[in-house]
């Protein structure tokens, strides 16, 4: 540790002997003639314990769940059934958009799939026609085969003419082609009305998707819980996304707080701590801790903590200041950080000089100390001194084992 303890004994002495003199006793003559060297001025301290009781963290109530309640369609407000600070319950009707035009959407939206329907029957109607059709060309087809097998027969006998049974043969041809000519039709038809279908099934969806639209005309709580907020007023235009009503249940709160890094080890899940509130003095209620943020904020170091407060009678609102006691450890002994700069560090040890009468004056005895740093300036000793002991708060100059030092009229009794 390098300090400039030159600039700094000099500066020292001077306030201690200032001190001194105002305290109605003269301060150490320093003359730069023979005789001996004044002695260090030292502000001597006594080691007591001190409790460091409750740390206080400050917060604010939150629902434990929130959401925002947000038109899905546009349309004007007609209505409202609820109000700031109304308990609501899941799936219960909060207020009216203005359906008119939905409505009109559902009907043309009907009176499509009566069209679509009716092609689809159109459609079924042809394609039974043309399987009637199969079957008579079918039967024309057999006949004309029937007629070709036995003329022909003939016509080798001699019984008939041969011009007969080529009529015959080419009768027979037509009947096949006419045949395979209604199979063909059969399948277009078919395919008509499978398309037709689809048609249906495609415009049964629309009117499912406008009778949705319809019904989202009515605006109902995604929750059981209270209302929040309001954001807009009967007879405004909604449009989608435009949000209407913030709900949150208050079964359950949470009390968000920031812990500096130094002081997250006194915090672990599930732990119970009290908190108390501005609004309700006099009262504590129990919460516990319920998260705590893996990340800490890169700029102030701090470490979100979120607290879980059970409010089953809805007593605490939303955004109470909030104060969070957490326990800190027992009494300590405590020593100002100057307490530490009296003398130089042995081998990276800290030290804390200890000031023992002797003769009809004062010597210095450094102590090597086991530290804890705290935020406000001063260190925890947690090995190396008792209660009740004496040591230099600060010195005019650096100090060494042994040394003669004069005291302060500024030191403790």
């Amino acid at each position: 540790m390098v300090r400039d303890r030159q600039r700094y004994g000099w500066g020292m002495a001077l306030s201690l002997s200032l001190v001194s003199g105002a305290c109605g006793q003269a301060p150490a003559e320093i003359t730069a003639g023979p005789g001996p060297a004044p002695l260090p001025v030292v502000l001597v301290g006594t080691v007591n314990p001190q409790g460091q009781g409750d740390r206080i963290y400050t917060g604010r109530t939150q629902p434990q769940r929130q959401v925002t309640l947000r038109s899905q369609v546009e349309g004007q407000l007609l209505s409202l059934a609820v109000a700031v600070g109304d308990p609501v319950q899941t799936g219960q009707t909060l207020g009216q958009l203005d359906g008119r035009l939905l409505v009109t959407a559902v009907e043309e939206a009907q009176a499509e799939l009566a069209a679509r329907q009716f092609e689809v029957a159109r459609a079924e109607a042809e394609l039974a026609d043309m399987r009637t059709a199969v079957a008579t060309a079918a039967v024309r087809l057999q006949q004309a085969r029937n007629d070709a097998q036995r003329l022909a027969q003939l016509a080798v006998q001699g019984a008939v003419a041969a011009q007969l049974a080529e009529q015959a043969e080419t009768t027979l041809r037509t009947a096949e082609q006419a045949f395979q000519a209604t199979q063909e039709q059969v399948r277009t038809r078919q395919q008509g009305v499978a398309a037709a279908q689809q048609r249906v099934v495609a415009q049964r969806s629309l009117l499912r998707e406008a009778e949705q639209r319809l019904t989202l005309t009515r605006l109902q709580s995604p929750l059981s819980g209270t209302v929040l907020d309001q954001q807009v007023e009967p007879g405004d235009l909604v449009r989608p996304g435009e949000a209407i009503f913030t709900l949150g249940d208050l079964a359950n709160l949470k009390v968000a707080i920031e812990v500096a890094d130094l002081h997250l080890a006194k915090f672990r899940l599930g732990q119970p701590l009290t908190v108390r509130f501005d609004a309700l003095p006099g009262e504590a209620f129990s919460a516990t801790v319920g998260q705590i943020a893996p990340l800490a904020d890169a700029r102030s170091r701090l470490v979100p903590i979120q607290l879980t407060l059970p409010n089953p009678d809805r007593r605490l609102g939303s955004g109470l200041l909030a104060r969070v006691a957490v326990p800190t450890p027992g009494p300590e002994l405590v020593l100002p950080q100057t307490a530490l700069e009296a003398g130089e560090t042995q081998e990276g040890t800290e030290q804390v000089f200890l000031v023992e009468p002797q003769g009809d004056g004062w010597v210095v005895t450094a102590r090597p100390v086991q530290i804890r740093p705290r935020s406000d300036g001063q260190v925890a000793v947690l090995a190396g001194l008792r209660a009740g002991d004496r040591y230099v708060q600060r010195s005019s100059e650096p100090l060494q084992t042994g040394q003669r030092v004069q005291i302060s009229l500024a030191s403790d009794p």
